[in-house]
């Protein structure tokens, strides 16, 4: 790499002082992209092996693409072989965001409440990274199924103790007003002592009526008993 590209003072200043080097404005932030394709170009070396190379099989060209980081972005050049058998995993083919903890963010800010405009908004602010309405949908869309399942999962029948409790936080309603929303979290311990989320109920007010849905909810979904159940200072809890 270039001396040129590295700032050697500022990363002294930023080592001192504790700062992440390789964060949005990180002296060693060049060298990122630098990284990411020489390992790209490593796996290829280690990919075309002999019996590879004797049947034919050649290096065909790269393939250019702009990935998000919470670094920024990058552009990586993926080799390509002739045969398409290769398969990297530095940067997977039609990967797009690099860091999975990107990701997990977006889910989180979405499912609380976060329009897709705001989410962007706030990549483009924290982290010089540019994400369209449809890169955040197509995150979203990929896990929801997952949510669905794992919301409408089976439960075992009796649990020595549950808990009740709520986080509360501030969103914005369609006609853009701050609210206040809650997440009602139930934990359980079952037979064999182990812990387990039973479910997370988004609500706009709590009440009897609401609680009830939650009691349902869980009786439906196979829970006959429990055998403590602590609750904290919950409105309406029956």
């Amino acid at each position: 790499m270039d001396n040129l590209e590295i700032d050697y003072k500022k990363a002294a200043q930023q080592l001192r002082s504790g700062e992440a080097l390789f964060g949005k404005d990180g002296a060693l932030a060049p060298m990122l992209e630098r990284i990411l394709n020489a390992a790209l170009e490593g796996e290829m070396d280690a990919h075309l092996n002999s019996a590879d190379r004797s049947s034919g099989n050649r290096r065909n060209g790269k393939m250019s693409k702009t990935v998000q980081t919470k670094y920024g972005e990058v552009t990586v050049e993926t080799p390509r072989d002739r045969d398409g058998s290769f398969k990297p995993e530095t940067v997977k083919k039609r990967e797009t965001i690099l860091a999975e903890g990107m990701a997990d963010q977006i889910i989180n800010m979405y499912a609380l409440g976060t329009s897709t405009r705001d989410i962007s908004k706030y990549f483009e602010r924290e982290f010089n990274t540019t994400l369209s309405a449809e890169t955040i949908s197509a995150i979203t869309d990929r896990v929801l199924p997952e949510i669905t399942a794992w919301k409408s999962r089976m439960l075992d029948p009796v649990y020595a103790i549950c808990w009740l409790d709520a986080i509360h936080y501030k969103v914005k309603d369609d006609k853009g007003r701050a609210v206040t929303r809650a997440i009602y979290n139930v934990l359980g311990i079952n037979k064999s002592g182990h812990k387990d989320l039973l479910g997370m109920y988004i609500s706009e007010s709590e009440g009897a009526n609401f609680w009830l849905d939650v009691m349902t909810d869980l009786q439906n979904r196979g829970v006959r008993d429990i055998l403590i159940c602590c609750v904290d200072g919950l409105k309406g809890f029956p």
